[in-house]
This record gives C-alpha cells, structure tokens and sequence, in this order.
C-alpha cells in the first residue's frame, strides 16, 4: 500500500494521518496475517512500543484495525471492508492458531459458523480460532520424523 493511499484511508477515518501512523498502517497493510504488539515493535524500528499501541488504539476505536484474541495473545489486523463501524462482515473470519510456531493466520475462505444468540442479544463481532498445526509445522515435523526413521 502507498503512502497516498495510507493517508486517504486514515484520513477516510476521521484519523489525522501523521508519519508514525502511515508507517503503522502501511506495516499492518503489508502483513500477511495478524500481528502482535511485539511483532509490530519488531518490524517498525523508528516507532517504540507505547507509540506503536496509542496508534493500534487510535485505529480500533476508528474502525481501522479489528483485534484477535487467540493462545498467543492479543494480535491486531487492517480491517478488509475500510467501512466507518466496526467489524463489518467482511472483517469477520475464521482465524487458525498454530500451537508449534505461535503464527496466527487468516482463512478468509472458511465461512464463520451461524450462531444463533438468545431473545434480546445483539452480536457485535466474532472472535472464531481454530488451534492446531500449520501446514509448515506440520511439514517440518514429517521430515524429522522421516530423519529419525532413516538412522
């Protein structure tokens, strides 16, 4: 994502875009899949830690980012549908934590199961995590395997 863009979104948001904001959005923007505070402090050098999470706050009060809870803790996503109330649904999807390697990836493709709530409450989002092994993990755990046969 460019910088224009970065700015028309926050700016889409009500949010004034500052440089440390642009640098924060264009980092979630450009992740693959939800990231931690401490990832986020990993890959954005120029930003410390408190900046980084004033600004995730900033966002998610502002409908920019929408936030997963999952094994690892607390991981913070650019919202897909860039509409002004939150979680819209586009922004709801299945989550899968792998438990070897802490990733938390998205799988847009599954459809978030139906649930049907009780007389007199509303939904206002879902946080719907599938825990197990990643594809990678799982990869990686056959071939020790297959090296521990072998000798």
């Amino acid at each position: 994502m460019n910088t224009q863009r970065c700015q028309e979104m926050l700016e889409e948001h009500q949010v004034k875009p500052t440089a440390n904001r642009i640098v924060l959005i264009k980092t979630l923007a450009e992740a693959e899949r939800p990231l931690s505070l401490a990832e986020l402090e990993q890959r954005i050098i120029t930003i410390d830690k408190s900046g980084i999470f004033r600004g995730l706050c900033m966002f998610k009060d502002h409908g920019l980012v929408h936030v997963i809870e999952d094994a690892g803790g607390v991981r913070y996503e650019l919202c897909r549908s860039h509409r002004h109330h939150h979680d819209a649904d586009d922004d709801m999807h299945v989550h899968f934590y792998c438990e070897r390697c802490h990733i938390t990836y998205c799988l847009d493709q599954i459809p978030l199961p139906m649930v049907e709530l009780p007389e007199g409450y509303q939904m206002q989002t879902a946080n719907y995590i599938v825990k197990g092994i990643c594809p990678t993990c799982c990869q990686l755990e056959q071939k020790r395997n297959l090296r521990l046969n072998i000798t």
